[in-house]
C-alpha cells in the first residue's frame, strides 16, 4: 500500500511538471530544454527561503516566479537575439546550474527540521489538491483569447500574425507559464522530500516526455479525457513502470537506461506507422524468400 501511495506522489508532483513541458513540447512545439534547470530552481528557491524562516507556502509563489523569470529569458534569447531554441534552452540550463548553486551556498540543502506545506498531514491530500488546482487552471486558462492565442502561435504561425497578435510575445508568454510550472514542481517535492539537490532536476524533460507520450499512447482512443488528465495519468503509469522495474531488483544506476527504454516503447506503440512498416518488411521478405 506504501508503495502504492508512493508511487501516487511522486506521479503528481512530476505530472505537474509535465504539464509544464506540455505546454511547450505539445502545444508551441519548443524544445525547451531549460526546464532541466528550471526543476532545480524551483526547488533551490523554496528551499533556502524555508531555510531561513519564511512562510512554506510563500516560497511556492517565489518558485513560480523565478521560473516564470527563467522562461523570459528563454523566450528573450529566441525570439530577440535569433539563438534556435534548442540552444536557448541549454543556454539557460548551463547558467541555471551556477545560479541554484548560488542561490543554495552549496550542492543540497537540507530542511527536515522546518516546517512544509504538508502540515504534517498526509502528503497526498496536498500533492493531489496542488496538481488538481494546476490541472483545472490550464484547463480554463486555455479557454481564453491568450490561450488560443498560444495554441495558434505552435500551431499556425501565420493566422495568428494575420490576426495582430504579436506571436513572438505569445511563445515569450507560453515559456514563462511551463517553466513557472515546472518550478512549482520542483518547489513541492524539494518540500516533500525535505531537501534540494542540484542534481535532482536532471532528465526532467525526459520524464515529463515520457509521461505525456505514455498517456497519450495508453488514452489515445478515449476522446472525453482532457489532454492534460493523460499527462498527469501518464506521469502515475512511468512512475509505476519505475517503480515496478526498480522492485524487480534492478540497480538505480539503471534508472537512465530504463526511462530511455520506456520513452521507445511508448513512442512506438504511439506510431503504430512502425508496426505496419515492420509488418511490410516481413512480407516483402517473406514473398523475396518465396
Amino acid at each position: 500500500m506504501e508503495f502504492l501511495i508512493s508511487i501516487l506522489e511522486q506521479g503528481f508532483i512530476f505530472g505537474i511538471a509535465a504539464l509544464g513541458v506540455y505546454i511547450t513540447y505539445t502545444i508551441l512545439d519548443f524544445p525547451d530544454l531549460s526546464v532541466d534547470g528550471t526543476f532545480t530552481l524551483g526547488a533551490s528557491v523554496s528551499t533556502i527561503m524555508i531555510f531561513k524562516g519564511i512562510n512554506p507556502f510563500i516560497t511556492l509563489l517565489a518558485s513560480i516566479i523565478a521560473g516564470a523569470l527563467a522562461g523570459l529569458i528563454t523566450g528573450a534569447l529566441h525570439e530577440r537575439l535569433k539563438i534556435t531554441n534548442l540552444l536557448s534552452g541549454i543556454l539557460v540550463m548551463i547558467g541555471l546550474y551556477s545560479i541554484n548553486l548560488r542561490i543554495m551556498g552549496k550542492a543540497n540543502v537540507a530542511i527536515f527540521n522546518n516546517k512544509n506545506i504538508f502540515l504534517d498531514k498526509s502528503p497526498l491530500i496536498i500533492i493531489t489538491m496542488f496538481v488538481v488546482i494546476t490541472k483545472v487552471m490550464l484547463d480554463l486558462f486555455f479557454k481564453t483569447h491568450i490561450g488560443y492565442a498560444i495554441k495558434g502561435a505552435g500551431d499556425n504561425e501565420t493566422l495568428i500574425t494575420s490576426l495582430g497578435i504579436n506571436s513572438s510575445k505569445v511563445r515569450i508568454l507560453a515559456l514563462m507559464i511551463s517553466n513557472g510550472i515546472v518550478a512549482f514542481s520542483g518547489a513541492i517535492m524539494a518540500q516533500y522530500q525535505r531537501f534540494s539537490d542540484i542534481s535532482m532536476g536532471n532528465g526532467t524533460v525526459v520524464m515529463a516526455l515520457a509521461s505525456i507520450i505514455m498517456g497519450q499512447s495508453f488514452l489515445k482512443k478515449e476522446s472525453k479525457i482532457t489532454a492534460t488528465t493523460k499527462v498527469i495519468v501518464g506521469s502515475i503509469m512511468y512512475k509505476l513502470s519505475i517503480g515496478l522495474v526498480l522492485k524487480m531488483g534492478l540497480p538505480p544506476t539503471d534508472l537512465k537506461l530504463i526511462t530511455a527504454f520506456i520513452v521507445v516503447i511508448a513512442i512506438s506503440l504511439n506510431n503504430k506507422s512502425i508496426f505496419k512498416n515492420i509488418k511490410g518488411l516481413v512480407m516483402v521478405g517473406g514473398e523475396k524468400n518465396a
